[in-house]
């Protein structure tokens, strides 16, 4: 299998941003939806699908290695998959780096009774942190072998009914939950489910195929599945993190930027802490108008705020409200419950803001405001990639940031979407 090359990004920042960008279909959404039209017994559309983004491709690599049909439609963001040819092959190579692998399985049980996937996040290495899905799958009656290069599940006769409790509430257990329980004919209940905006999009999805689920609170699933679902047509939600990330960037650059397509109901609180923080947006119905009116005082006012579970502001977004500290005019705190040790990528962004960042498990203080100055950073992961895209943006200079295909792993047709904001970067083959 050919891995995605190791790209950089050249930069030259300082230029200030102004046009319109329309926020894509969710990736933390999309990609599971795309493993749960597996199930289907007729063809799924997708509309709203971020075709371009670099897991949804290995998920496509993968679907077509093992009989699946996919027309993919790039100019008009869909995609149609036809599972109906669907099964279970012994592949040449099980290295897909993608870390939600284990979501393709129920299709494949459902068709041939048995499931062959790659590790999540491609070879096995490390700790074994997909222990709650190999729980879902013997707790609905399946055999799971941990082989050298796959997991291989088997249920000669399908998945059966059965009830899941996750001693931790869990993103990936409860979606894997959803789409295996899905498949039977039969009651499955799921407690202590973590129940994200992208969970409830990938509910109404399997309920559009056919699925009866109910939700009570928020951390109990009931589940009827059946042994026909119908295919459907479905548009992806859009995506929450991306349409956070154009909003602090024009806060930032002083550009004047419409962000359309923005998820106002999933993102309640995050905007509260922008509007705490002195930032003003204009808004309609689905789209937000940045420009340096929107800021109340002139400044960016400092802040203290805690990340953790929806509806709250989430890990993904630590990143963002970092950047946003350093540029505001006095101390803020950022504290993060959910992933206190998620701060590998601040080791690289103190390289565009010096002095402005201290950070310790589970807080991160900045000291602004502070103006970026151009560097050569590395990313780190997916989110502190486009963090690191930003800063350099933001220096006025040229910058480096290395690895930044990280960034396209999350961000659909990102370069495009920078240079219909009049900002252009060069992306080339990262040479050692």
């Amino acid at each position: 299998m050919t891995e995605l090359a190791s790209l950089q990004a050249a930069i030259v920042g300082g230029h200030i941003p102004r046009g319109e960008v329309r926020v894509s279909g969710a990736k933390n959404s999309a990609t599971k939806l795309l493993a749960a039209a597996l199930i289907a017994d007729s063809p799924v559309r997708l509309n709203n699908f971020p075709t371009e983004l670099v897991d949804a491709q290995y998920k496509m690599q993968f679907i077509r290695a093992s009989g699946g049909q996919l027309d993919v439609n790039n100019r008009q963001e869909s995609i149609v998959i036809d599972p109906r040819g669907l099964e279970d092959v012994c592949q040449e190579d099980y290295n897909y780096p993608i870390r939600t692998t284990y979501l393709l399985a129920a299709g494949l049980i459902k068709r041939s009774g048995r499931a062959r996937i790659p590790y999540p996040g491609g070879c096995r290495i490390g700790n074994r942190d997909y222990d709650l899905h190999v729980m879902v799958w013997e707790q609905l009656g399946a055999e799971v072998k941990e082989k050298s290069q796959y997991i291989e599940v088997h249920a000669p006769r399908g998945f059966r009914a059965g009830r899941i409790e996750f001693p931790i509430s869990t993103i990936g257990g409860t979606e894997n939950a959803l789409i295996c329980a899905s498949t039977i004919s039969g009651e499955t209940t799921i407690r202590n489910a973590y129940i994200s905006p992208e969970v409830e999009d990938l509910i109404t999805f399997l309920q559009s195929m056919g699925a009866s689920i109910s939700v009570v609170g928020n951390s109990f699933i009931r589940v009827y599945g059946s042994d026909t679902l119908e295919g459907s047509i479905y548009r992806v939600m859009p995506d929450r993190i991306e349409a956070l990330t154009w909003i602090v960037y024009g806060v930032l650059s002083a550009g004047q930027i419409t962000v359309k397509e923005v998820p106002f109901s999933t993102m309640e609180i995050p905007l509260i802490h922008l509007y705490e923080a002195g930032v003003d947006l204009y808004r309609n119905s689905s789209s937000v108008v940045v420009s340096p009116d929107c800021l109340v005082n002139g400044t960016i006012q400092p802040f203290e705020l805690a990340c953790g579970t929806h509806p709250g502001v989430i890990s993904d977004m630590q990143p963002f409200f970092v950047l946003l500290g350093l540029h505001a005019d006095g101390i803020s705190r950022i504290f993060d419950y959910r992933y206190p040790e998620r701060l590998a990528y601040c080791n690289e962004l103190i390289r565009f803001y010096g002095s402005g960042l201290e950070w310790e498990k589970g807080m991160i203080t900045t000291r602004g405001p502070r103006m970026a100055q151009p560097a050569e950073v590395r990313s780190t992961d997916l989110r502190g990639s486009m963090a690191m895209l930003l800063g350099a943006l933001l220096a006025p200079g040229k910058s480096l940031v290395n690895d930044v295909d990280m960034a396209f792993r999350g961000y659909n047709n990102l370069v495009h979407k920078l240079s219909s904001l009049g900002i252009d970067i060069e992306v080339r083959r990262k040479s050692y």
